[in-house]
């Protein structure tokens, strides 16, 4: 069922979908599909729409009748709609822009490993 309250305010308030994405540490594609009713959108993510939407959460809220859809491969995936129980941290309060700035500085430091390693190879092999 799509959340239809819920994405008329967002539109009305002038946020994108990524903007929204990024307050409750999901990806866009996800965040979509929990806008879209594809996905379950927990009672902390209502919380959290709430409060980035500033209005009350009963002007948002609508019933629940997702299907899961789960994407293990993505890098922020951050969906736990699926009842999952999980000993993880919880990092869902975590904005989106830092959370990108960390998989770029990754995603850069990966870079550095890899020229580091081929600067290696070219060592004689007695300075390793």
């Amino acid at each position: 069922m799509q959340k239809e309250k819920l994405r008329l305010i967002r539109k009305q308030k002038g946020y994108t979908q990524q903007q929204v994405a990024d307050f409750i540490a999901t990806d866009v594609s996800n965040y979509s599909r929990k806008e879209s009713g594809d996905v379950r959108i927990v009672k902390d993510e209502w919380d959290k729409l709430a409060r980035f939407l500033d209005v009350p959460i009963e002007d948002i809220y609508e019933e629940e009748e997702a299907t899961v859809v789960v994407n293990n491969d993505h890098p922020v995936f951050n969906d736990r709609s699926a009842g999952v129980i999980s000993n993880q941290n919880n990092y869902d309060n975590i904005p989106g822009d830092i959370i990108k700035n960390l998989q770029n500085y990754i995603a850069l430091l990966k870079e550095e490993n890899e020229k580091l390693k081929e600067e290696l190879k070219d060592l004689p092999r007695g300075r390793k």
